[in-house]
Formats: C-alpha cells, sequence, structure tokens
C-alpha cells in the first residue's frame, strides 16, 4: 500500500472536494486548466503524483462535455505522471441514463463513457446513484457505487413524524430502491405508473398502492427539468393526501425545473444531496453533505478496508 495519497479536483465541484480533503486532513492539490485560441483545453497537476495513490474528483454536471473532457485529461496526465493507482471519484455520473439502445442508430453513451474513463489510465471509479444497475457493468475497472439513500432516511427520521408517511417511486424502475428507503423509514411503499412522452413530458396514469390521508415522500435518483415529479404529485394530490415531501440523490434542476418546483404549492420540502453544486434556484430546498461517505470510502480504498457497507442500501444504514 502507498503511505502517500494526493487528491486533485476539476472545475465541476470544487466546494465538494474541498469538503472531502477536509474530511480527509489532506491538502487538495492545485491543477491547472488553459484553452487555447482554438478552444482546446489543457491540463496540468500541480503536484507530485509518482507513485501515489491519486484521486480525482468531478462530478459530471453541465457543462457536462466539457467536465467530462477536463476529468479524462486529469486522469491521462495522472498516468503519464506514473501514479501508483488513479481513483476517479465521480459523484455524479450524468451519462448513466444512456444506458440501453431504445431507439436505431443511437449511441449507448453510459458505456462509451466509461470506455473512455478506463482508456485515459483510471484503476478505478467511486460513484454514487447510478441511475440503472447495468451501468455499474460497463467500467472496465473496479466500481464502488455509493448510495445516499440512508443520509437521506436520516434527515426524514430526524424532522418529521413518520407514523402516516409512505414513499412513493415515481416508476416501477426505481421500485428496488425506494423499497429500500421505505424500509429504513419503516413506512409503506407506492409507485407511478409513469408513460414518458418527451425528455420533459410524461403522463402519470395512476398510483399504485395506499396514498389516500397520507404524508407522501417521493423519492427518485435524480430531477432534472422536474417535468415527472411535478406530474407525480399532481396525481398524488388527486388521491388527496396530507402532505408531500421531495427527496433525490442528484438534484440538477435543469431547464424549467426551479420555476416548476417553485410553483408546485404542494411541496412543503425538496431534499438533494451535494453530489452536484447547487444554487438558491429552489425554494424549500434541503442540501445534505455525501462528502462524508466519499471521505470514508476513499479512506478505506487506500487502507485496502472493505466498502462494501458504504454501498448497500441495506448494511449501511445503522450500520
Amino acid at each position: 500500500m502507498n503511505d502517500r495519497i494526493t487528491v486533485f479536483s476539476g472545475h465541476a465541484h470544487r466546494a465538494f472536494a474541498e469538503e472531502v480533503c477536509a474530511l480527509l486532513d489532506e491538502p487538495l492539490s492545485p491543477s491547472r486548466l488553459e484553452r487555447f485560441s482554438n478552444d482546446c483545453l489543457q491540463v496540468q497537476l500541480r503536484a507530485n503524483c509518482r507513485k501515489t495513490d491519486v484521486y480525482i474528483i468531478q462530478p459530471l454536471v453541465p457543462p457536462t462535455q466539457e467536465n467530462l473532457l477536463e476529468l479524462l485529461m486529469m486522469t491521462d496526465a495522472a498516468r503519464g505522471a506514473s501514479a501508483g493507482s488513479i481513483n476517479v471519484v465521480i459523484p455524479h455520473y450524468a451519462y448513466a441514463r444512456s444506458d440501453k439502445k431504445d431507439a436505431p442508430r443511437i449511441s449507448i453513451g453510459g458505456r462509451l463513457v466509461a470506455d473512455l474513463i478506463g482508456a485515459a489510465g483510471a484503476t478505478r471509479v467511486v460513484t454514487m446513484a447510478l441511475h440503472a444497475e447495468q451501468v455499474h457493468g460497463f467500467f472496465s475497472v473496479p466500481v464502488d457505487h455509493l448510495s445516499a439513500l440512508p443520509t437521506l432516511a436520516q434527515h426524514f427520521l430526524d424532522t418529521m413524524d413518520l407514523s402516516n408517511g409512505v414513499v412513493v417511486s415515481p416508476d416501477f424502475g426505481n421500485a428496488k430502491p425506494a423499497g429500500s428507503f421505505a424500509r429504513m423509514l419503516g413506512v409503506g411503499l407506492a409507485a407511478g405508473s409513469k408513460r414518458r412522452q418527451t425528455d420533459e413530458s410524461v403522463i402519470i396514469d395512476t398510483i399504485v398502492g395506499d396514498v389516500a390521508g397520507k404524508d407522501v415522500i417521493v423519492l427518485d435518483d435524480e430531477i432534472a427539468t422536474a417535468g415527472s415529479i411535478v406530474a407525480l404529485i399532481d396525481k398524488i394530490c388527486e388521491y388527496g393526501v396530507n402532505s408531500v415531501r421531495v427527496a433525490c440523490t442528484h438534484g440538477l434542476f435543469t431547464g424549467k425545473a426551479p420555476e416548476r418546483l417553485n410553483a408546485c404549492e404542494a411541496i412543503s420540502e425538496i431534499v438533494t444531496t451535494n453530489t452536484v453544486p447547487q444554487t438558491d434556484a429552489v425554494d424549500k430546498l434541503t442540501v445534505l453533505s455525501v462528502a462524508p461517505l466519499f471521505a470514508e470510502a476513499i479512506k478505506r480504498i487506500h487502507s485496502g478496508e472493505s466498502v462494501s457497507r458504504l454501498f448497500s442500501d441495506e448494511d449501511t444504514y445503522g450500520a
């Protein structure tokens, strides 16, 4: 095991990297990103990497393509600098939604980007809440797939009376993590019957499960344009629920999402994590930090300890 650890951050979310480094009691090593007159980028790592365990922290958030290229170039630079290991820490892996070929002649972007990360020289990937389980298998290197559900669950256990609570999944595809979340909270589970029309438009036909008179917590892995969530909440409210809260790991809130969520009077709270940078554009927003989970994962990877209890929703909670 290398005694030395070196942590770098891209420009996507430096505040998150700084928080992780503070928890590790390690400095955030400097790097430099330059843009040439022809719009090409160049990255320089400005700390010694030779025979050290390097960790590069960079979520794939807008501008996603530029942040991805910076991550690839930092990874390649670490390989060229003879790093002992190159651990790519991606709190939000944006291409996880491109996980299948659901139309003719399209690229499976999730697999392609995973291949690029491996080709750049990554020896391990640490990420959180991939949109689909199969994306884990797209990578040719080990993947530590962390879960924010225990962090989210603890918030609701601490802040609300759950005796009349129910967790609602936006669709049946998210039922497994929603079921784990419901068990953590000790409440029931329901799900929306969803048909997607476009990237921003969905139809919720019905709610499967008992939500009438309940305190609802809608759980999704990420919220982008918020079209699905608002449509789901509109349908839930037809059942005469008592209250509605929203929880997600990745609060992207792109496009018209702030406008849609702020206009939805039924929502009493929106809870997300800091896997992506947040602004004050969304009302009633609570942001929970998952930096301690990532810091603990890095400590365990560096020391050769098991990190399995950090990936399992069931095992992590209360352990």
